[in-house]
Protein backbone atom coordinates (compact mmCIF):
# COMPACT_ATOMS: atom_id res chain seq x y z
CA UNK A 1 0.00 0.00 0.00
CA UNK A 2 1.50 3.31 -1.10
CA UNK A 3 1.76 5.98 1.55
CA UNK A 4 3.72 7.08 4.60
CA UNK A 5 4.41 5.27 7.85
CA UNK A 6 4.88 7.33 11.02
CA UNK A 7 7.37 5.91 13.53
CA UNK A 8 7.56 7.62 16.92
CA UNK A 9 10.84 7.25 18.79
CA UNK A 10 12.42 6.51 15.44
CA UNK A 11 15.86 7.98 16.07
CA UNK A 12 17.42 5.13 18.05
CA UNK A 13 17.16 1.55 19.26
CA UNK A 14 14.17 -0.45 18.08
CA UNK A 15 12.64 2.61 16.42
CA UNK A 16 15.72 3.18 14.29
CA UNK A 17 15.76 -0.50 13.29
CA UNK A 18 12.09 -0.23 12.31
CA UNK A 19 12.82 2.80 10.13
CA UNK A 20 15.63 0.91 8.39
CA UNK A 21 13.51 -2.18 7.84
CA UNK A 22 10.53 -0.25 6.49
CA UNK A 23 12.73 1.78 4.15
CA UNK A 24 14.31 -1.43 2.88
CA UNK A 25 10.83 -2.73 2.07
CA UNK A 26 10.02 0.42 0.08
CA UNK A 27 7.95 2.34 2.60
CA UNK A 28 8.18 6.13 2.91
CA UNK A 29 8.79 6.99 6.56
CA UNK A 30 8.32 9.82 9.03
CA UNK A 31 10.98 9.61 11.73
CA UNK A 32 9.43 11.01 14.89
CA UNK A 33 11.82 12.10 17.63
CA UNK A 34 11.69 14.10 20.84
CA UNK A 35 15.22 15.40 21.52
CA UNK A 36 17.94 14.02 19.25
CA UNK A 37 17.28 15.60 15.87
CA UNK A 38 20.77 14.75 14.63
CA UNK A 39 20.15 11.03 15.16
CA UNK A 40 16.74 11.30 13.53
CA UNK A 41 18.25 13.06 10.51
CA UNK A 42 20.80 10.25 10.22
CA UNK A 43 17.99 7.69 10.16
CA UNK A 44 16.23 9.69 7.45
CA UNK A 45 19.40 9.84 5.36
CA UNK A 46 19.76 6.08 5.65
CA UNK A 47 16.15 5.66 4.54
CA UNK A 48 16.62 7.93 1.52
CA UNK A 49 19.65 5.87 0.55
CA UNK A 50 17.19 2.98 0.18
CA UNK A 51 15.38 5.08 -2.43
CA UNK A 52 12.33 6.04 -0.37
CA UNK A 53 11.08 9.36 0.94
CA UNK A 54 11.82 10.22 4.57
CA UNK A 55 10.94 13.16 6.81
CA UNK A 56 11.99 14.11 10.33
CA UNK A 57 9.41 15.56 12.74
CA UNK A 58 9.68 16.40 16.42
CA UNK A 59 6.94 15.16 18.74
CA UNK A 60 6.16 14.89 22.44
CA UNK A 61 3.78 11.93 22.42
CA UNK A 62 2.40 12.85 25.86
CA UNK A 63 1.16 16.20 24.47
CA UNK A 64 -2.04 15.90 22.41
CA UNK A 65 -1.32 19.11 20.49
CA UNK A 66 2.14 17.84 19.55
CA UNK A 67 0.74 14.50 18.37
CA UNK A 68 -1.90 16.31 16.31
CA UNK A 69 0.80 18.48 14.73
CA UNK A 70 2.88 15.40 13.90
CA UNK A 71 0.05 13.75 12.01
CA UNK A 72 -1.13 16.96 10.37
CA UNK A 73 2.32 17.51 8.89
CA UNK A 74 2.78 13.84 8.01
CA UNK A 75 -0.50 13.89 6.08
CA UNK A 76 0.66 16.95 4.19
CA UNK A 77 3.30 14.70 2.56
CA UNK A 78 0.72 12.16 1.43
CA UNK A 79 -1.62 9.50 2.85
CA UNK A 80 -0.56 7.91 6.14
CA UNK A 81 -1.12 4.16 5.90
CA UNK A 82 1.03 2.96 8.81
CA UNK A 83 1.79 3.96 12.39
CA UNK A 84 4.40 2.52 14.75
CA UNK A 85 3.86 3.74 18.32
CA UNK A 86 7.37 3.07 19.56
CA UNK A 87 8.26 6.06 21.78
CA UNK A 88 9.01 4.87 25.29
CA UNK A 89 10.46 5.88 28.63
CA UNK A 90 12.03 4.09 31.58
CA UNK A 91 13.80 6.71 33.66
CA UNK A 92 13.69 5.02 37.03
CA UNK A 93 14.31 1.51 38.28
CA UNK A 94 14.07 -0.20 41.65
CA UNK A 95 11.44 -1.56 44.00
CA UNK A 96 8.12 0.19 43.47
CA UNK A 97 7.96 1.46 47.04
CA UNK A 98 11.30 3.23 46.55
CA UNK A 99 10.87 4.94 43.19
CA UNK A 100 9.79 8.59 43.12
CA UNK A 101 6.18 9.12 42.17
CA UNK A 102 7.01 11.96 39.78
CA UNK A 103 9.46 9.76 37.87
CA UNK A 104 6.81 7.05 37.59
CA UNK A 105 4.30 9.62 36.39
CA UNK A 106 6.68 10.88 33.68
CA UNK A 107 7.25 7.35 32.41
CA UNK A 108 3.55 6.51 32.39
CA UNK A 109 2.76 9.72 30.51
CA UNK A 110 4.92 8.48 27.63
CA UNK A 111 4.25 4.75 27.83
CA UNK A 112 0.48 4.79 28.37
CA UNK A 113 -0.89 8.22 27.46
CA UNK A 114 1.64 8.68 24.65
CA UNK A 115 0.83 5.36 23.04
CA UNK A 116 -2.90 5.97 23.43
CA UNK A 117 -2.69 9.44 21.87
CA UNK A 118 -0.58 8.17 18.97
CA UNK A 119 -2.95 5.33 18.15
CA UNK A 120 -5.99 7.54 18.67
CA UNK A 121 -4.73 10.19 16.25
CA UNK A 122 -3.64 7.55 13.78
CA UNK A 123 -7.21 6.34 13.32
CA UNK A 124 -8.58 9.29 11.31
CA UNK A 125 -5.36 9.50 9.32
CA UNK A 126 -5.59 5.87 8.25
CA UNK A 127 -9.30 6.18 7.64
CA UNK A 128 -8.67 9.07 5.25
CA UNK A 129 -6.08 6.90 3.50
CA UNK A 130 -8.63 4.14 3.02
CA UNK A 131 -7.17 1.83 5.66
CA UNK A 132 -3.83 0.61 6.93
CA UNK A 133 -2.18 -0.81 10.03
CA UNK A 134 -0.82 0.35 13.36
CA UNK A 135 1.70 -1.41 15.58
CA UNK A 136 2.46 -0.50 19.18
CA UNK A 137 5.62 -1.60 20.94
CA UNK A 138 4.74 -3.51 24.09
CA UNK A 139 7.18 -5.63 26.13
CA UNK A 140 7.58 -9.12 27.47
CA UNK A 141 7.64 -7.35 30.84
CA UNK A 142 3.86 -7.04 30.59
CA UNK A 143 3.49 -10.71 31.58
CA UNK A 144 6.65 -11.00 33.70
CA UNK A 145 6.00 -8.06 36.01
CA UNK A 146 9.67 -6.99 36.28
CA UNK A 147 9.78 -7.28 40.09
CA UNK A 148 12.54 -5.31 41.75
CA UNK A 149 13.27 -3.41 38.53
CA UNK A 150 10.34 -1.49 37.04
CA UNK A 151 6.90 -2.77 37.97
CA UNK A 152 5.38 0.48 36.70
CA UNK A 153 6.92 -0.10 33.25
CA UNK A 154 5.56 -3.66 33.12
CA UNK A 155 2.11 -2.39 34.12
CA UNK A 156 2.25 0.27 31.41
CA UNK A 157 3.08 -2.30 28.75
CA UNK A 158 0.21 -4.49 29.92
CA UNK A 159 -1.98 -1.43 29.30
CA UNK A 160 -0.58 -1.24 25.76
CA UNK A 161 -1.60 -4.87 25.16
CA UNK A 162 -5.13 -4.00 26.28
CA UNK A 163 -5.23 -0.93 24.02
CA UNK A 164 -4.32 -3.07 21.05
CA UNK A 165 -6.90 -5.71 21.93
CA UNK A 166 -9.70 -3.18 22.30
CA UNK A 167 -8.83 -0.84 19.46
CA UNK A 168 -8.06 -3.68 17.06
CA UNK A 169 -11.53 -5.10 17.63
CA UNK A 170 -13.09 -1.63 17.51
CA UNK A 171 -11.63 -0.96 14.07
CA UNK A 172 -11.80 -4.46 12.61
CA UNK A 173 -14.59 -3.56 10.20
CA UNK A 174 -12.94 -0.27 9.16
CA UNK A 175 -9.99 -1.70 7.25
CA UNK A 176 -7.57 -0.68 10.02
CA UNK A 177 -5.56 -3.35 11.79
CA UNK A 178 -4.01 -2.73 15.23
CA UNK A 179 -1.39 -5.02 16.74
CA UNK A 180 1.59 -4.94 19.08
CA UNK A 181 5.04 -6.48 19.24
CA UNK A 182 6.29 -7.46 22.69
CA UNK A 183 10.10 -7.60 22.65
CA UNK A 184 12.01 -9.47 25.27
CA UNK A 185 15.55 -8.62 26.29
CA UNK A 186 16.99 -6.57 23.42
CA UNK A 187 20.43 -4.98 23.01
CA UNK A 188 19.67 -1.25 22.91
CA UNK A 189 20.72 1.84 24.84
CA UNK A 190 17.38 1.73 26.66
CA UNK A 191 18.65 -0.18 29.69
CA UNK A 192 19.34 1.98 32.74
CA UNK A 193 21.85 -0.65 33.89
CA UNK A 194 24.29 -1.35 31.03
CA UNK A 195 25.12 -4.74 32.55
CA UNK A 196 21.49 -5.86 32.54
CA UNK A 197 21.46 -7.62 29.14
CA UNK A 198 24.41 -9.86 30.05
CA UNK A 199 22.94 -10.50 33.49
CA UNK A 200 19.48 -11.48 32.22
CA UNK A 201 20.53 -13.39 29.08
CA UNK A 202 21.03 -16.74 30.89
CA UNK A 203 17.33 -16.69 31.88
CA UNK A 204 16.24 -16.53 28.24
CA UNK A 205 15.53 -20.00 26.80
CA UNK A 206 17.51 -19.12 23.66
CA UNK A 207 20.36 -18.01 25.95
CA UNK A 208 21.00 -14.74 24.17
CA UNK A 209 19.97 -11.13 23.91
CA UNK A 210 17.77 -10.12 20.99
CA UNK A 211 18.78 -7.59 18.35
CA UNK A 212 16.70 -4.57 17.28
CA UNK A 213 16.47 -5.83 13.70
CA UNK A 214 14.70 -8.97 14.95
CA UNK A 215 11.99 -6.81 16.50
CA UNK A 216 11.80 -4.62 13.41
CA UNK A 217 11.14 -7.68 11.27
CA UNK A 218 8.07 -8.51 13.35
CA UNK A 219 6.83 -4.92 13.12
CA UNK A 220 7.29 -4.90 9.35
CA UNK A 221 5.35 -8.15 9.00
CA UNK A 222 2.42 -6.82 11.04
CA UNK A 223 2.29 -3.71 8.86
CA UNK A 224 2.41 -5.74 5.66
CA UNK A 225 -0.31 -7.38 3.59
CA UNK A 226 1.06 -10.74 4.73
CA UNK A 227 -0.59 -10.03 8.10
CA UNK A 228 -3.93 -9.09 6.52
CA UNK A 229 -5.90 -11.40 8.84
CA UNK A 230 -4.07 -10.38 12.01
CA UNK A 231 -5.47 -7.74 14.34
CA UNK A 232 -5.99 -7.12 18.07
CA UNK A 233 -2.95 -9.31 18.71
CA UNK A 234 0.33 -8.98 20.60
CA UNK A 235 3.20 -10.85 18.97
CA UNK A 236 5.84 -11.84 21.50
CA UNK A 237 9.44 -11.76 20.20
CA UNK A 238 11.37 -12.69 23.31
CA UNK A 239 13.55 -15.74 22.72
CA UNK A 240 11.05 -17.94 24.55
CA UNK A 241 11.03 -15.91 27.76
Amino acid sequence: MAGWTVVTGGSRGIGAAVVRRLAASGRDVVVGYRRDREAAEARARDARAADVHAAVLQVDVADPASVDALFDEAESFGPVVGVVANAGAATVTGRLEDVPVEAVRRDLDVLVLGTLLTLRRGVPALRRAGGGAMVAISSGAATLGSPGEFVHYAAAKAAVDTMVLGLGRELAEDGIRVNAVAPGLVETGFHLDPDRPARIAPTVPMRRVGEPHEIAAAVAWLLSADASYTTATTLRVAGGR
